[in-house]
This record gives structure tokens, C-alpha cells and sequence, in this order.
């Protein structure tokens, strides 16, 4: 994951050429670090579902308490390496419209840049959950694989998922803010994010469905007709993530206003303007 100069550092950027409309332009090289969030969405999809495909179906491990520790073991080291990886650093690595918005309301994303991001994860989500179908045959439409689709354990109803799905990442948000605070904390931000995604899936995955991650459930829920319940694993973490950040800036960790002593954004490599 690559952290860049944000405010500071624009201090010392040569005055862009001036545009040819006032309106505000995306920064250059979005489109490039989109396709890089809608191919790792993408890979981690596949990985997701061909997981579920192997631990979950009759024919494979067969389920239960060992196999989501198993999942969310191989999902958190997939994740630390895509987020390691050249397209990760690129685009920074989000691979989640919530850390995306936790990010622009920590003020270390660009605002114009989320709907780009989270349109891209959305679609590689799709799409890689289409892959692991076709990879894996008619298998993984069947229940109990069904497209990895996310749904709640026994005795959890849409109020209880919602409040687990929002509550990671609000938890997340804290850690994000933290770790970006400190050089050290930087580096040790992907292995951190996954960390905390293989506990998740491990102890919430019988419980709410342990998604966290809006893209982790768009692909699978559209493939299997299960969108019903697409609302709660899409607003949930979503409200989480505002709600973190907000407690962030309450609490005086937010990284907006010690933007001139952090210095720091989550974004690929910096693009400097065309010189005159």
C-alpha cells in the first residue's frame, strides 16, 4: 500500500496547466487505479468463492466452525497480498466501498474519487463471482455454495446482521485512523486489514455472515437471486464506516486536521502535472 504526500507535499506541485472548464476534474490516473480496485475485487471474488465452493459443498470439506476459520485465514492472507501487490500499491488497496468511505471521511480520499472506486469494486465483484462459476461449474449455484452469497446464521434477523455488518467497520475506521497516524503504522496496515478480516470471517461468518464488505456480498447476491438481504450487507457496513470516522473526529483522531504534520493520503503514486 502506497501513502503519499497529500496537502504538504501540494505545496510544492507546480501549478497545474490551467484546465479548459472550471468544473473540478478527477485526479490524473483514476482510471487506471479504478481498473486496478475492479481486478483485485475481482480476484478476491474468485478466491472467495472457490473457497466457499471447497470448504462448504458436499464434496468438499463439508462446513462448519473450522471450515470459516480455514476461509477467513486464506481471505485475510489473500487480501495482505493484494493490497502488497503492484496494483494494490497503485491504487491503494481498498478492495471495499466501506474503507473507501471511512477514507474520504477521515479526509485522506478524495471525495470525486469514490463513486469511481466503489462503481469498480461493485463490477469486479460481479465479475469474479461469475469466474469462480465458471471455473467451477454448476456447483456453485447449488446451495449450500450458492454463489458465496453472505446470509444470516439461525437466530439472527436483518436488525442483528445490520448492526454486526456496521459495527467492523466503525471498529475498522479507529484502526484505519490510527495506523495512518504513524510511519510504522502505515507499514503495517495491510497485514493489519488482514488480520482483521480473517477474525471476522472466523468468529462472525455462522453468526451475521461475516461480510463487512459490500462488494464481498454484491457479485454473489445478484448471481443467486438472494438480493433480499443485499440491503443490510451493503448499508451496514457503509453506515459503520461514516459513523467510525465521525467518532474518529470526535475523538481527535481524525487525519484531516493533522493533515499538515501527517502528510499522508491512501492513494496510489502521486501524478504531477504537466510542466509548462
Amino acid at each position: 500500500m502506497t501513502l503519499t504526500p497529500a496537502h504538504d507535499a501540494a505545496a510544492r506541485v507546480p501549478d497545474p496547466v490551467p484546465a479548459r472548464t472550471s468544473s473540478p476534474s478527477p485526479s490524473p490516473g483514476l482510471l487506471r487505479r479504478a481498473a486496478c480496485e475492479f481486478g483485485l475485487t475481482a480476484l478476491l471474488l474468485l478466491a472467495v468463492v472457490s473457497g466457499v465452493r471447497w470448504l462448504f459443498a458436499p464434496d468438499g470439506y463439508g462446513g462448519g466452525s473450522v471450515a470459516f476459520a480455514l476461509l477467513g485465514a486464506g481471505v485475510g492472507v489473500l487480501l495482505a497480498a493484494l493490497m502488497l501487490s503492484a496494483p494494490g500499491r497503485w491504487s491503494g488497496g481498498h478492495l471495499n466501498p466501506a474503507v473507501t468511505v471511512a477514507l474520504w471521511r477521515l479526509g485522506v480520499f478524495p471525495g470525486r474519487e469514490v463513486v469511481p472506486y466503489v462503481v469498480a469494486q461493485l463490477g469486479g465483484s460481479v465479475v469474479g463471482t461469475g469466474l469462480a462459476g465458471a471455473v467451477w461449474g454448476a456447483v456453485v449455484a447449488r446451495p449450500p455454495v450458492s454463489h458465496a452469497v453472505v446470509r444470516p446464521g439461525p437466530g439472527w434477523g436483518e436488525g442483528a446482521a445490520l448492526a454486526a455488518e456496521a459495527g467492523v467497520p466503525a471498529g475498522s475506521a479507529l484502526l484505519l485512523a490510527g495506523l495512518l497516524a504513524h510511519p510504522v503504522g502505515r507499514r503495517l496496515l495491510p497485514y493489519a486489514v488482514g488480520l482483521v478480516t480473517a477474525l471476522v470471517i472466523a468468529v462472525l461468518g455462522p453468526l451475521s455472515g461475516g461480510s463487512a464488505n459490500p462488494a464481498r456480498q454484491f457479485g454473489p447476491a445478484l448471481l443467486s437471486g438472494e438480493a433480499g438481504q443485499l440491503w443490510v450487507y451493503a448499508a451496514g457496513p457503509v453506515l459503520g464506516a461514516v459513523a467510525g470516522a465521525g467518532l474518529c473526529g470526535r475523538a481527535g483522531v481524525g487525519l484531516r486536521s493533522r493533515a499538515g504534520s501527517l502528510g499522508a493520503r491512501l492513494t496510489g503514486p502521486q501524478v504531477r502535472p504537466p510542466q509548462p
